[in-house]
């Protein structure tokens, strides 16, 4: 995902250099759009699901449903809040944009190799004991 927006975001700055009536004006056109599509499907096949992965591996019964509804609700306020300020932040500057969404990914990808333990061929109870 990072990759696909670092591409995404340079090609935005290189078309602000370039005359539209150029031939790679076209050409980075479509390195953004294919730069966003890969970042899509990177993004289904990976970070998309990691909410409802995590929950269901780490947390335990007792309070899986009330956590469950917190991390839902957590990921739809983000969804949101993302949406909300795309626009805005693409009138300021695209490849800024696209630049602030490759570092949170970058944030995101380290904040997950250090803090989310592998869960797999653990119990619960050693999983939990990773929190203590």
């Amino acid at each position: 995902m990072a990759l696909s927006l670092l591409v995404v975001s340079i090609s935005f700055y290189l078309k602000e250099c370039i005359s539209p009536d150029s031939d790679l004006y076209a050409t980075l056109s479509l390195v953004s759009v294919t730069g966003v599509v890969v970042m899509v499907i990177a993004f289904s096949l990976g970070l998309g699901a990691m909410p409802w992965i995590i929950m269901s591996e780490i947390l335990p019964i007792n309070i899986k449903g009330l956590a469950g509804s917190f991390a839902t609700l957590a990921n739809w306020f983000f969804s949101w809040l993302v949406t909300l300020t795309a626009n805005l932040l693409l009138d300021w500057s695209s490849g800024g944009t696209f630049t602030i969404y490759t570092a949170v990914c970058v944030f995101t990808a380290g904040f997950v190799a250090i803090w989310v333990p592998e869960t797999k061929g653990k119990t619960l109870e050693e999983i939990q004991q990773f929190f203590r």
